[in-house]
């Protein structure tokens, strides 16, 4: 193996799983997200040689991962592959060990752009400005995508009377 291949299987091997940790937020499937971090580190593997910085490579790849994500929902791929849109599980208290599901599965029900905003800000802790670059936005796309996905996340978590949506009687 190359000077190359060693740096690269080394780097894989330290952030894959963090990075699979990201694309499961994205799109809210195991499956799904191990192919986005293989398309992700594909990607990155192409143009190794290329990648002066490496102390940022984590921004780069997380840059490469949300924008795979976000082609691929637009490309509609996962329309084709996706099984049912049933929701399963019920609210349960803020205590119950089942939150992180519910949050979950609310999660994967906010727009794939807000989501992206969500995750990069909340879950990755970056800043406006750095999510903006990542997403190839400005701040104030990003600061109203992220108030527009944090509504969209409480009008799915609150609860509703018999089962109605907000809005609906």
């Amino acid at each position: 193996m190359g000077d190359r291949d060693t740096a690269f299987a080394a780097y894989f091997a330290a952030r894959s799983e963090a990075m699979r940790g990201t694309a499961y937020l994205l799109c809210g499937d195991w499956h799904r997200a191990e192919d986005l971090v293989q398309t992700a580190f594909t990607k990155l593997y192409l143009v190794w040689n290329r990648v002066s910085r490496h102390e940022v490579l984590d921004a780069y790849v997380r840059q490469i991962l949300v924008r795979t994500f976000l082609d691929e929902r637009r490309r509609g791929w996962w329309r084709r592959e996706r099984v049912g849109d049933e929701q399963t599980d019920r609210p349960t208290p803020p205590e119950s060990p089942e939150t992180r599901l519910v949050l979950l599965q609310a999660l994967a029900a906010v727009p794939p752009r807000q989501r992206a905003v969500l995750v990069l800000r909340y879950w990755e802790d970056q800043s406006v400005e750095e999510a903006a670059a990542l997403l190839g936005c400005s701040a104030g796309t990003v600061k109203s995508q992220s108030a527009r996905g944090l509504d969209t996340l409480r009008g799915l978590l609150s609860p509703t009377p018999s089962g109605a949506r907000k809005g609906q009687p």
